[in-house]
């Protein structure tokens, strides 16, 4: 498979649900090659899962001719190796929240939310890497005792591909913006936090190597350059061009709102997590569980599918006549209420109707969306302008209720791999640098459709009837 005279990058998106490979043109970032894998449902897997999904993925001639490689990862997923690099225990990711209590535990210890902020830019919750090391020395310390090593999904992948299948105990790296995600390292000092890995762990533990935003790991047998790595908020950023004053809202599996800022964030109240992002900047970022699984369960309640609900939505009134749902259906992250369901409020007789939920599900999903945006601002986030993406981007219904909601004109990109076109131009960036060219690629992302601010007084209404249905949850 040849591709002439290009140089070739490939950029991995190591998601919960799936891998995909994309190979790139080095120079313009155009797509030339794809590849994906699904993943096995879940909150915890093996990783040796993702080495077969992403050997699946590359299947063909994939990587032939490709220079260089980068993997964006979901961020927090707890891999533990032990002396010999061997996996200790199938991997606990990010949507596991059986350590809820360890992150309220370790909260406490350290004197509250605002010293976790303090120390480590954000607070953890049952997410973070942290949390999920004290669930594992509380729980199973048998399994804890064999642990040499911690790393985060996309530092496993890298040290495999680098090592040609096989990691080498000790090897395994990592960047600013996924090791930002743990808990125990810091984008405020640009170093890790031993004592609070050691307070969580009750020992210290081998942590990755932390690269420079455009550094390589090394080389394969084969000759590739496999570049930093980092997660996925911050490939899709690096995938999507992103500047000050960009604002994103991903509607995938989770969802996140996120953007570049200059300066790191110490959110006390532990709503924005002060991430770092993959150039040297930072990236505060909201995340909320629940996102485009909303619809999808919306739609299995209303016995249609997407494209049913998004007929339904559009149909209604905003505001639902009335209707407001509250989407915590797997507990939430963002309010910190693990154990929280889902609550439909203001339900009569007159606004009972299949129309009306379907717009309140995409209304529900998107103003808690809007709380995080406001978070953001709340920290001294500007927003320019606000794209959508991830799978739930791709509904009309959104697209059309969103201006509204977050009371700004929404930019919908192309429905691309962004996260993997992201790693890509990390991988690109890493090969210019070693040939003396330490320039950020200027890949230039597609923004196709603009949705233009609809109305902002109907948005404003249904933000406050889901504000006092949110208010009356948690007072309760």
């Amino acid at each position: 498979m040849s591709d002439g005279r290009r140089t070739l990058v490939a950029g991995v998106d190591l998601s919960t649900q799936s891998t995909k490979v994309v190979v790139c043109d080095a120079d313009t970032g155009e797509v030339l090659r794809q590849g994906w894998a699904s993943h096995p449902n879940g909150t915890e897997i093996h990783p040796d899962l993702w080495w077969e999904a992403f050997a699946q993925a590359t299947t063909g001639g994939l990587l032939e001719e490709v220079q260089a490689i980068a993997v964006g990862g979901q961020q927090h997923g707890m891999v533990t190796l032990d002396d010999a690099g061997e996996v200790v225990r199938p991997a606990l990711l990010w949507n596991d929240t059986r350590s809820a209590s360890a992150a309220r535990d370790l909260v406490d210890e350290l004197g509250g939310p605002a010293a976790w902020a303090h120390a480590v830019g954000s607070v953890p919750v049952a997410s973070f890497t942290v949390t999920k090391l004290r669930w594992l020395a509380q729980h199973e310390p048998q399994l804890a005792d064999r642990v040499r090593d911690v790393l985060l999904p996309h530092d496993w992948l890298t040290a495999r591909i680098l090592g040609d299948g096989a990691v080498q105990p000790g090897a395994a790296v990592t960047d600013r913006g996924d090791a930002s995600g743990t808990g125990y390292w810091s984008p405020l000092t640009d170093q890790y936090r031993t004592d609070l890995l050691e307070r969580a762990f009750g020992r210290l533990v081998g942590t990755p190597r932390v690269l420079g935003p455009n550094e390589a790991a090394g080389q394969t047998a084969g000759g590739m350059l496999v570049a930093a790595g980092t997660g996925d908020n911050m490939g899709a950023a690096l995938g999507l061009g992103l500047g000050p004053g960009d604002v994103v809202v991903s509607l995938g599996t989770s969802g996140t709102v996120f953007g570049v800022h200059t300066a790191p964030t110490t959110d006390a109240t532990g709503t924005v997590a002060g991430f770092a992002d993959a150039t040297g900047r930072f990236l505060p970022l909201v995340c909320t569980l629940n996102a485009a699984r909303v619809l999808a369960a919306a739609a299995a309640m209303l016995g249609t599918d997407l494209v049913g609900l998004d007929r339904l939505a559009m149909s209604a009134e905003p505001g639902a006549g009335g209707l407001v749902l509250l989407p915590y259906l797997d507990g939430e992250r963002t309010p910190d209420l693990p154990d929280a369901t889902g609550t439909l409020g203001g339900l009569t007789r007159t606004n009972a109707t299949p129309e009306n939920l379907a717009r309140a599900a995409v209304e529900g999903m998107l103003c808690g969306l809007a709380d995080g945006m406001d978070a953001l601002r709340a920290q001294g986030l500007q927003t320019r302008r606000v794209l959508l993406i991830g799978g739930a981007a791709r509904s009309q219904a959104v697209q059309e209720v969103a201006p509204s909601i977050f009371a700004a004109p929404v930019t919908v990109p192309a429905p691309l791999e962004y996260v993997a076109i992201g790693a890509a131009r990390q991988a690109a960036w890493a090969l210019r640098s070693r040939a003396g060219r330490p320039d950020l690629p200027d890949w230039a992302s597609d923004t196709s459709t603009v949705r233009p601010l609809g109305d902002p007084a109907a948005g404003e209404r249904v933000r406050t009837a889901y504000g006092q249905l949110r208010e009356t949850v948690h007072s309760h």
